[in-house]
């Protein structure tokens, strides 16, 4: 595990952002489109403020959610919300957002337009993820119901999950995606999320899903 500790969390978001920018700057000199995969929740929220204002070709660049919760897009938990109010913005504005959610009551009423709505925007150029106190990552919970599947080298790039701690049906990227990305990093902060994934690092995925990334993945820590 390459693991990077920073003396706070703001040099942490500022640096996260210039090396995401950085490898999207490579990865569109090599071909003629990136793909950007981000987590939800509010943690990576700095990165993506300051992300949203690199100076980049927007406009052949594809973002994805890791994951996102089965909820209307104007829910406060909606992570597809958060992604519009503070990456793509600014600069980022021009960027294409590929849906992982849908106008359907079930995440399996939308999983086939899901998965080719994403295909053609795979592998994913810079993959960027969270992780829980619980080792999860994307939505590939610790006793999810259908974890084995998510995590089988045949899975679909997306998969329904649902688990007791997501509360909500979630929709996730499943491990060939994860593995397959180009540039791997995991953001994390504070002292128990430290101890998860050294610990993790030492367990199997379906135990500690996170340990799928972290043989090739950069780990940024800030207490």
């Amino acid at each position: 595990m390459d693991l990077h500790e920073y003396p706070d969390r703001e040099m942490m978001m500022l640096r996260v952002a210039q090396r995401i920018a950085s490898e999207l700057g490579q990865a569109l000199r090599r071909d003629d489109r990136a793909t950007l995969s981000v987590p939800g929740g509010t943690t990576p929220g700095p990165v993506f403020d300051t992300l949203s204002g690199a100076d980049l070709d927007w406009s052949r660049v594809s973002v994805v959610l890791n994951d996102e919760r089965w909820v209307p897009e104007d829910s406060p938990r909606s992570n597809t919300r958060l992604v519009r109010e503070r990456l793509l913005v600014g600069r980022a504005a021009a960027a294409t957002l590929i849906p992982m959610r849908a106008d359907t009551d079930t995440p399996e009423e939308a999983l086939e337009g899901l998965c080719d709505g994403l295909r053609p925007h795979l592998p994913i150029s810079v993959l960027l993820l969270g992780m829980g106190a619980d080792m999860h990552t994307a939505s590939l919970f610790p006793g999810a119901d259908r974890l084995e599947e998510a995590l089988s080298s045949d899975a679909p790039p997306v998969m329904a999950l649902r688990a007791e701690a997501a509360g909500e049906p979630r929709i996730t990227l499943t491990a060939p995606v994860l593995r397959d990305a180009v540039n791997v990093h995991v953001l994390i902060t504070g002292a128990e999320k430290h101890a998860a994934i050294e610990k993790g690092a030492r367990l199997a995925p379906r135990e500690a899903p996170i340990a799928l990334v972290l043989d090739d993945a950069m780990v940024h820590w800030a207490e």
